[in-house]
């Protein structure tokens, strides 16, 4: 049975009574897990939703995000995680252009999604979670409970069947979906398995969201896949996240490097009692070394386990060995059992060790594309390997390197930001000839957004507009910080913006917005 979801009815057969999710003060055993993933399972089969169907969650950290992926999967349908921090705007493509069927979200997101449901005819069905909903919604609750102890049969469906999409920020003005395959999720959770030695005795939390691949694979599905047990935190709060490792005895933690800063800022740590930590895994941007040595410090014997991937590899790709983790720091370490990691250079061949170039991946857990964007998909493939668009070396033990992230890409507390997706906004404004945004150091997030801007002749330049401009239209994170006014911006003779000349010294005034 290649179908992922057919793993929680061998968990509830062998071990119904063990505890799989914790969710504040909720307990749930895989025997109930079980039970309400069936009967989700049948809501969405009687809402109409099909084998390769899609659907979409907008959901916190909660049992029900998990319930409802489960569900999908045992039907033979794939799930959509949304980012809960994007515009609706943003939401509203990505809806449209996954043809998404079926929505489950809660109360707070309701409003915004009737705003733009409108002009989203594929999307059939609006599920809220909790008993409280109006038409044009539906309750989830009241659909599952009215269906407890109904059984679904596990749709049998290929390995290369769609699991689920994953839309990511990536070098264009909007973003892609990453077609996951049940196979790809596999052979993830089984490079884990062999990296750590995971057994049903692992206890992961969660504090990153799971509509991320950090959380909801760097440990989260292979932690149920293994028949472990998951601590969930609706959003991440560093004392809060402390307390809950403390209180469930955690063994295993997810942290963005951002989110590693934070946890090292409260005095709390000092008093807490986090024996029961094994592993802390990272990833998502580049972890300072001075940061690196102050865990190292702080938890001698911890495994801090550096490491590399990305969403079109489900993540984990390379990890630091816990022998190398002083001789080799810096290194996100060595790749996972069945993956390749070459260095190349443009003609495709190896460099030589030590020498920068692209990183490329290869492996039954590389997606086999983007969704409806074959010519996305194409580009980003030679000979087999996925060209990951990352520069890094490889030293002469094979340990890898990461130097810089792809072009133009920001990454701000383990968040993408696509540059040319922040700049076709600003594009949008009347005021607004020409921009450019490029990142912008920050020591709590990493990278900010930092936009310069060639004003219109005859017009204002007004930061905080601009700023209130961008807000309405994408994320938080996403709207730039700063906002510089330039006469012209820096271009090649062929046009193409340098922005290398915008991260120099005196580039720009860098006024806050």
């Amino acid at each position: 049975m290649d179908n992922f979801a057919a793993i929680l009815d061998s968990h509830a057969d062998r071990r119904p009574g063990q505890v799989a999710l914790i969710d504040g003060d909720r307990q749930m055993t895989f025997a109930e897990l079980h039970q309400r993933v069936n009967a989700t399972a049948a809501v969405l089969a009687d809402l109409g939703v099909k084998v390769g169907d899609i659907v979409a969650l907008l959901l916190y950290n909660r049992t029900e995000f998990l319930e409802v992926l489960f569900a999908a999967n045992r039907i033979g349908a794939a799930f959509l995680p949304l980012n809960y921090r994007l515009a609706p705007a943003e939401w509203q493509y990505i809806l449209e252009h996954s043809g998404a069927k079926v929505l489950v979200t809660e109360a707070e997101f309701a409003d915004s999604i009737d705003g733009i449901a409108d002009s989203l005819p594929d999307l059939l069905v609006r599920a809220l979670v909790g008993s409280d909903a109006a038409a044009p919604w539906q309750s989830l609750d009241d659909l599952v409970n009215e269906r407890l102890g109904q059984h679904v049969p596990v749709a049998d469906v290929p390995g290369e069947h769609l699991q689920r999409l994953m839309y990511t920020s990536g070098t264009t003005s909007r973003p892609k979906g990453v077609r996951i395959s049940h196979r790809n999720l596999m052979y993830k959770n089984l490079g884990l398995f062999v990296q750590f030695g995971w057994t049903a005795e692992q206890v992961t939390a969660v504090g990153g969201p799971l509509y991320h691949v950090g959380a909801l694979d760097m440990g989260g599905l292979a932690t149920l896949h293994i028949g472990g047990r998951l601590v969930l935190q609706r959003k991440f709060e560093p004392v809060e996240l402390i307390r809950l490792i403390e209180r469930h005895h955690a063994t295993t933690v997810w942290l963005a490097p951002a989110m590693v800063n934070a946890v090292l800022q409260r005095a709390e740590l000092a008093q807490a009692d986090l024996s029961s930590m094994k592993l802390i895994m990272s990833g998502g941007e580049k972890m300072p070394e001075a940061r690196l040595r102050q865990v190292l410090k702080l938890f001698p014997g911890l495994w801090f386990a550096d490491a590399y991937g990305l969403t079109e590899t489900v993540s984990s790709d390379t990890f630091m060995p816990y022998e190398y983790m002083h001789a080799k720091i810096g290194s996100v370490g060595k790749p996972l059992p069945h993956v390749r990691v070459r260095v190349i250079d443009e003609a495709g061949s190896d460099t030589q060790a030590d020498a920068i170039g692209e990183i490329a991946v290869r492996g039954p857990k590389v997606f086999a594309g983007y969704w409806r964007d074959e010519e996305a998909t194409a580009q980003c493939f030679q000979d087999g390997w996925f060209r990951t668009g990352d520069m890094g070396r490889m030293d002469s033990d094979g340990f890898l390197y990461v130097e810089d992230r792809k072009k133009d890409m920001i990454v701000s507390g383990g968040e993408n930001i696509a540059t040319p997706e922040v700049e076709r906004v600003l594009y949008e404004h009347p005021s607004v000839l020409e921009a450019a945004v490029i990142g912008h150091p920050d020591s709590t997030w990493g990278e900010v957004p930092h936009a310069f801007v060639v004003i219109r002749p005859g017009e204002h330049f007004s930061p905080d507009e601009l700023t209130q401009f961008c807000s309405e239209r994408l994320a938080r994170f996403k709207v730039p910080k700063y906002f510089d006014q330039v006469d012209a911006l820096p271009r090649t003779p062929s046009g193409k913006v340098l922005k290398r000349l915008l991260r120099g010294p005196g580039a720009g005034s860098a006024q806050g917005a």
